[in-house]
């Protein structure tokens, strides 16, 4: 069976997916920004870096498969391979070393893109499929996006929209300009995604805007752009496997593992400032040294005080890309809480608690408020395809942190 054909289908997402139990902590970072999307400029120095753990000191060969998409993630199909890739595509991750002196075993692996095998030459949406050659089946979907910026984009972000005022909404103002690129027809030829705090879940795709000029598109006041603020993110660092650190009430050795039990959560019923990640994680210790191959393994408690819901109660960050079901709370009704355990590596996390209905929708549980000061990370990508063009490129991307 070809390669090819083993590529699983994925629709239209924007987020990285690991599909095996046996691998853990997939990073996707551009250069060392940890706090950003994974955004690499065309033509540039940028380095693409993915690394995960499989959990044994067992040899796996592992190889990769690039594959260029639409602005909609699905897979492009009126291109060559030679379009958009300088080089060979299904190539060995030979860069891998065992854990040291960790109670959990595992092999680190990582590349980076571009490489002396293989190089980008468009921009676009990207995934990066990781096969696992002697089980023959895909184990990682890394999803990231190079950036072409031809286009300017300007953004703002304003606590006045047209559901409240300095209340629970944040709206999202923004202003495109063209450039020396010849816009005919918008609806055909732009395409926009605007992300709170790199989320899929409730991100906005092509909003129409307010304002289309001969040379700019304006969203302005726009309902369209209008995000349930939340509340900052919880956060915890397990710095020391022996003792306790930000975020952690105690820790716990049961002659095999260890656990890690942060405070308790609950209702939060006022805004309280408290920096933090938005979603994001960085794996470390206190040494700080090799962290990749010397940070152990625990099992982290979470929980979180609350009356039942009818709709799953579900952990939200960046790094809950493995099986969904994984980060399902169950629900304590003697203790009147909702309770999880998850395998994770050493370092600092943040998350979030959401509601999940049947359709996989997702909303801010009540417990955790929304409030209007909340620091949100807004991103938004701008894709643009010419008359004469087969595929999209993505042409502008902007960041912008409410504070």
């Amino acid at each position: 069976m070809s390669l090819l054909m083993l590529l699983m289908p994925l629709t239209a997402a924007g987020r990285s997916v690991v599909f095996s139990q046996q691998v853990k902590t997939l990073q996707v970072v551009v250069n060392q920004d940890w706090l950003s999307p994974p955004v690499m400029r065309l033509a540039s120095d940028d380095i693409l870096n993915i690394s995960f753990d499989e959990l044994s000191h067992t040899f796996h060969r592992y190889t990769y498969r690039l594959e260029h998409c639409e602005a909609d993630w699905s897979p492009s199909e009126g291109l060559f391979e030679s379009d958009w890739l300088e080089g060979f595509n299904d190539n060995t991750i030979e860069d891998y070393e065992n854990s040291l002196n960790t109670t959990v075993l595992y092999t680190h692996y990582r590349l980076q893109i571009p490489n002396e095998r293989c190089s980008l030459k468009m921009s676009g949406n990207y995934r990066l499929h990781i096969f696992d050659d002697e089980e023959n089946e895909e184990v990682v979907c890394a999803e990231f996006r190079v950036l072409e910026p031809v286009m300017k984009v300007g953004m703002s972000i304003t606590t006045n929209t047209d559901i409240d005022f300095n209340q629970s909404h944040q709206q999202v103002s923004m202003t495109v300009l063209y450039d020396n690129i010849v816009v005919n027809n918008v609806e055909d030829q732009i395409w926009t995604v605007v992300m709170q705090n790199g989320r899929e879940d409730n991100q906005k795709l092509n909003p129409k805007p307010n304002y289309i000029r001969n040379d700019r598109l304006q969203w302005e006041h726009n309902q369209a752009l209008i995000f349930d603020a939340g509340n900052e993110y919880h956060k915890f660092e397990v710095l020391d496997v022996s003792h306790p650190t930000m975020g952690i009430n105690h820790m716990q050795w049961d002659g095999s593992n260890f656990h890690a039990f942060p405070f308790v959560n609950g209702p939060r019923p006022s805004y309280i400032l408290d920096h933090d990640a938005n979603g994001a994680f960085y794996i470390r210790n206190s040494d700080n040294i090799e962290n990749d191959r010397t940070c152990d393994y625990v099992y982290v408690h979470y929980k979180m005080l609350a009356d039942g819901h009818q709709d799953d109660v579900i952990i939200d960050g960046n790094w809950t890309i493995e099986n969904s079901t994984n980060y399902i709370m169950n629900y304590n009704p003697n203790e009147h809480s909702y309770n999880a355990t998850i395998l994770q590596k050493q370092g600092y996390y943040s998350y979030q608690y959401l509601l999940r209905d049947g359709d996989a929708n997702t909303r801010i549980m009540p417990e955790e408020g929304s409030f209007f000061e909340t620091e949100n990370r807004y991103q938004a990508f701008i894709y643009y395809k010419g008359i004469s063009e087969r595929t999209w490129r993505l042409v502008g991307f902007q960041q912008l942190v409410l504070r």
